[in-house]
């Protein structure tokens, strides 16, 4: 098999198909891993994904597995490296972007990189280093609330500087909006003043394709998803339809979620507006009737006889603090993604052909559940989320899959309508 061009690591699962996403729009052919594999890549691709569930883990672990997941990406051939995190900038002032971004630049010997989360397409714009969601500002765009990594300071040179042990930087707009020799002139600027990393504006694509071209002979780029339009290119690959091509959809239709975020709890309220069937689950009660999983798990595999169905923790900020302070924050999210995984394998066992994961986190435990460890990166339906296909592993049975996991702030209102009639041949 020929080498990969491309070597990708995401910290987490939907972060990695909305990357993997955008390099299929550009006519990338893509795989997507769970986790690092045990052996070399089976099938010929332009680039692979390696999605990890390392956001929110201790920084140190974070470390560990995208060191092992660059190893194998290197072992594949990979000419370029790209650390991808979520267009949100999800961290922590320990972590986990910095200390990863170092562990990687370390491993490669690169003296600099760049970080730009920018996602136009999807809302997520980068201005003087300040990131705005939409027409506000991140933290007020209600990351502010974010159960476990809540963003307060919409200044990225601000945030990333406690996380890593380099100079932080600014490339702006000035130079952004320029041209790709007014990028690349920024670049070398901050490296003789010393910055190891730097923040790059960008309010629209022409500025990501611009971006992107200045960091052709970087060894390492780190950003959201939304640098992925502007790398191919530099390989010589331009958009193509049979990069997206994935086999017909079969099987029944069905929507779990477990995203607590705005965008998720309005797509949840418009499925049911629109007559779909849905089924809340109350992690209070849960956490003190176990028996109330299977009540859960039955209504939802009585209800697929008459179309797709939600099964849901998606509540809002205000019930999200009470079931916080009832059950702990992390255990009640650890406890929700294992209960929703349990729930998504009964019904792909069941003849769920079509399944839809909203939350990164719970896309994260519904993919290890169902034993999944490969996806082909198909057709976009929203911004960031594209249809996947691939094989679900259970009781020794190997079940063809088509799945989409949806980052919890992704998606237009009407998501959880429109997505199956994207498959439709």
């Amino acid at each position: 098999m020929s080498s990969i061009l491309l070597g990708c690591i995401a910290d987490d699962f939907t972060g990695a198909t909305d990357l993997a996403n955008n390099l299929v729009r550009t006519g990338m052919r893509v795989v997507q891993t769970v986790g690092v594999p045990d052996e070399s890549l089976t099938e010929s691709a332009d680039a692979v994904v390696v999605s990890l569930k390392s956001r929110t883990i201790a920084p140190n672990q974070a470390v560990q597995q995208s060191l092992a997941a660059l190893a194998w990406l290197r072992g594949q051939g990979a000419k370029q490296i790209y650390f991808k995190y979520c267009s949100t900038f999800d961290s922590t002032e320990q972590g986990n972007i910095g200390p990863v971004t170092d562990a990687l630049m370390q491993a490669l010997g690169a003296e600099f990189t760049i970080a730009t989360p920018a996602f136009p397409d999807a809302g997520r714009t980068v201005y003087q280093g300040y990131l705005f969601v939409g027409n506000v500002l991140l933290n007020e765009s209600g990351m502010q609330d974010h159960p476990l990594t809540p963003m307060r300071d919409p200044n990225l040179v601000r945030v990333l500087k406690p996380q890593t042990a380099h100079s932080v930087g600014l490339v702006d707009y000035r130079a952004t909006t320029n041209s790709a020799a007014a990028v690349s002139e920024q670049f070398e600027q901050l490296r003789r003043q010393g910055v190891g990393i730097a923040i790059v504006d960008a309010v629209g694509n022409d500025d990501l394709l611009r971006i992107g071209q200045a960091a052709a002979d970087l060894e390492l780029v780190t950003g959201g998803s939304g640098l992925a339009i502007g790398l191919p290119a530099n390989f010589g690959i331009e958009p193509n339809a049979q990069a997206a091509k994935l086999p017909e959809p079969t099987g029944q239709c069905a929507i779990v979620s477990g995203s607590c975020s705005r965008a998720t709890q309005a797509q949840v309220a418009n499925f049911i507006e629109q007559g779909g069937t849905a089924i809340a689950m109350d992690p209070v009660a849960l956490s003190q009737d176990s028996s109330r999983l299977e009540h859960y798990r039955q209504q939802a595999l009585s209800a697929l006889a008459v179309g797709p169905v939600l099964v849901y923790s998606t509540t809002s900020p205000e019930q999200l603090v009470k079931v916080q302070a009832a059950l702990g924050a992390m255990q009640a999210g650890e406890m929700v993604e294992k209960w929703i995984a349990s729930i998504a394998c009964s019904l792909v066992q069941a003849g769920v052909g079509q399944l839809i994961v909203a939350g990164g986190e719970t896309s994260g435990a519904v993919v290890q559940a169902l034993g999944v460890e490969q996806l082909r990166i198909g057709a976009q339906i929203d911004p960031g989320v594209p249809w996947c296909y691939g094989y679900a592993k259970l009781q020794t049975r190997s079940i063809p899959l088509h799945i989409s996991l949806k980052s919890g702030n992704f998606g237009a209102v009407d998501f959880f309508t429109k997505a199956f009639k994207v498959l439709v041949p």
